[in-house]
């Protein structure tokens, strides 16, 4: 389940989530990712430090998908629609080394209703290689 980053609008209707792993400032052992929408992309980017280490210095990929995971909840997030994942898939293209940064995007791919569709990749900023890339399936409230 993803939560949510305080807005800095703080009228809108959509409860803050400061402790949240992916993205909340407030939580100590997160990753503290800040998100950023422009035209209808949602764009992020992590850097894993030997504390995400998953096997021989290559970040867990648990880690990269919830990195994946908000980068995609936030893309609706920053629209002002709060939604929550209800199925995702996901496709590691190589390891992630420890500190290698990652750039994160978001997009919705469709609209059905309360279902949206959004995928997310996370590419090498020095590079642009492929590490991750998911499709998601998320259920507006």
């Amino acid at each position: 389940r993803s939560c949510w980053r305080q807005k800095l609008n703080e009228a809108e209707n959509i409860e803050a989530a400061p402790m949240c792993f992916a993205c909340g400032a407030d939580n100590p052992i997160g990753l503290r990712i800040k998100f950023e929408l422009t035209d209808d992309r949602c764009t992020g980017q992590f850097t894993g430090t030997e504390n995400h280490v998953g096997f021989e210095n290559t970040v867990h990929g648990g880690i990269i998908y919830s990195a994946l995971d908000d980068v995609m909840a936030n893309t609706l997030y920053l629209q002002n629609l709060k939604a929550h994942t209800a199925r995702c898939e996901i496709r590691y293209r190589q390891a992630l080394e420890v500190g290698q940064t990652i750039n994160l995007v978001g997009w919705i791919e469709s609209k059905r209703r309360r279902l949206i569709v959004l995928k997310g990749e996370a590419r090498l900023a020095d590079g642009d290689a492929l590490i991750a890339d998911c499709e998601a399936s998320f259920m507006l409230e």
